[in-house]
């Protein structure tokens, strides 16, 4: 006989749909300022906006990457310090007002000192928010919410595309970056909705307001940290990645993510462009940036539902190789049809294999220090994403372009095997063999 949910369930549920509809949205802008370079680039290059080439197109790109590294680095240990939630709410503030710099923008130099704001902002947030949702997870469900949550990145990349085909031609490049900037609207919402995370504040010792926080909501408030660990130092968290083994696991996540994220923002940056030298018209280019992210979408709840069932370590690595053999098949000129399903099936893979990566570090490290674990994660792979829009800069410049697609699979494959070494080396943990049944992870 079954029965209904009880009020503390049913108030939980409306306290995680909360928050992760709240971060969900956050992401979705994040997503929209992220694709909205590589959806107007194809524009800025034919009609040399700034005096642009290919080699400069790809510093650029690479600015708003070397500012995702500094904010992915830094919003671990500031989140653990400050609250994950004023950490989104200065993210989402930053990279909005960011893209207003652009589009004001008169010259290189200021356009690219927007870019690197904007990418501040980016990359803090992500990680962040990543983090923030693992809190509110039902139990065994860590990989599928956060690829739930990476959906609305995809969702702004498709919102980017369409931005780029409305505004562009009739209103400019710089309408583009203009809308980039209404997300300032939503920073008020964050702020007074947002709840904060319960295992930050009772770690923060911050019992009080967390019993009443979970008090109003009728959720579980986590157990204390044992007395003598006290959280949120950044150095003692970021140490305790690397005590008693992890630090080979951690390596091996840290240069996964490397080759996975020139991967992502190699593609993410230079899709549209590599497709219009292959002779497509821009707006189909455009368009294979709205198949690649709907791909996307379809690829994190794909990933999610199997790295529950089978761990995250798992599906990435297989995730990547099919990833490497996508990106290299659009280095042949196909039919539209056979390069639409490929560049599909690509966004598929792509993106949740790396978000995979965030699913297995979040899931696998302890509530006080999994914004750091995911941070450093993120942070090191961005190392690789400043590299990859660099690369296909380069490559194009130089006239090798059709050696790009080329380049970004042989990343994909060698994250498929440090991934793989990964998931040999670490043994699953509870959570992932009972996935219905086991914690998300140990508070």
């Amino acid at each position: 006989m079954s029965s209904s949910p009880s009020p503390l369930s049913a108030r939980g549920s409306r306290l995680a749909f909360l928050a992760v509809g709240l971060c969900w949205l956050a992401v979705l802008f994040d997503g929209l300022d992220m694709f909205i370079y590589g959806s107007v680039l194809p524009h800025l290059l034919e009609t040399r906006t700034f005096g642009l080439t290919p080699d400069q197109a790809g510093d650029l790109g690479s600015y708003a990457t070397f500012g995702m590294l500094i904010g992915a680095l830094t919003a671990g240990t500031v989140a653990d310090r400050i609250g994950r939630k004023k950490l989104m709410v200065a993210c989402v503030t930053l990279f909005s007002l960011a893209s207003g710099l652009c589009a004001l923008a008169d010259g290189i130099a200021v356009f690219g000192l927007g870019r690197t704001l904007a990418g501040i902002g980016l990359g803090g947030l992500l990680p962040t928010a990543i983090s923030m949702v693992s809190d509110y997870a039902p139990r065994g469900r860590g990989a599928l919410v956060i690829g739930l949550l990476m959906t609305a990145h995809h969702a702004g990349g498709i919102l980017s595309a369409y931005v780029a085909k409305w505004l562009v031609d009739p209103v400019g490049w710089r309408a583009a970056f203009w809308v980039c900037v209404l997300p300032l609207l939503f920073v008020p919402v964050l702020a007074r909705f947002l709840p904060e995370s319960l295992s930050f504040l009772v770690a923060k010792g911050r019992t009080e307001e967390a019993r009443a926080l979970a008090a109003r909501h009728d959720v579980e408030l986590p157990a204390p940290k044992p007395a003598g660990t006290a959280a949120g130092d950044r150095w003692t968290n970021l140490a305790g990645l690397f005590r008693d083994g992890e630090w080979t696991r951690t390596l091996l996540y840290w240069a996964a993510s490397f080759g996975g994220l020139l991967l992502v923002y190699g593609v993410a940056t230079w899709l549209p462009t590599l497709m219009r030298a292959e002779g497509y018209e821009l707006g189909s280019a455009l368009s294979f940036v709205v198949v690649f992210n709907l791909g996307g979408i379809v690829g994190m709840l794909v990933a999610g539902r199997a790295a529950d069932s089978f761990g995250a370590p798992r599906i990435s690595a297989v995730w990547f190789a099919l990833t490497a053999a996508g990106v290299y098949l659009l280095s042949v000129h196909m039919p539209m049809t056979v390069t639409m399903i490929v560049v599909f099936l690509t966004g598929v893979f792509l993106n949740s294999a790396q978000t995979m990566i965030y699913a297995t570090v979040s899931i696998r490290s302890a509530p006080d220090t999994r914004a750091t674990a995911v941070g450093w994660t993120s942070g090191m792979g961005r190392f690789g994403a400043v590299f990859g829009p660099w690369l296909g800069g380069q490559l194009l410049a130089s006239g090798q372009g059709e050696w790009g697609f080329t380049a970004f699979a042989l990343a994909g494959v060698s994250s498929m095997v440090l991934i793989g070494i990964a998931a040999l080396r670490a043994p699953r943990t509870a959570a992932e063999d009972s996935p219905r049944e086991q914690p998300l992870a140990a508070h």
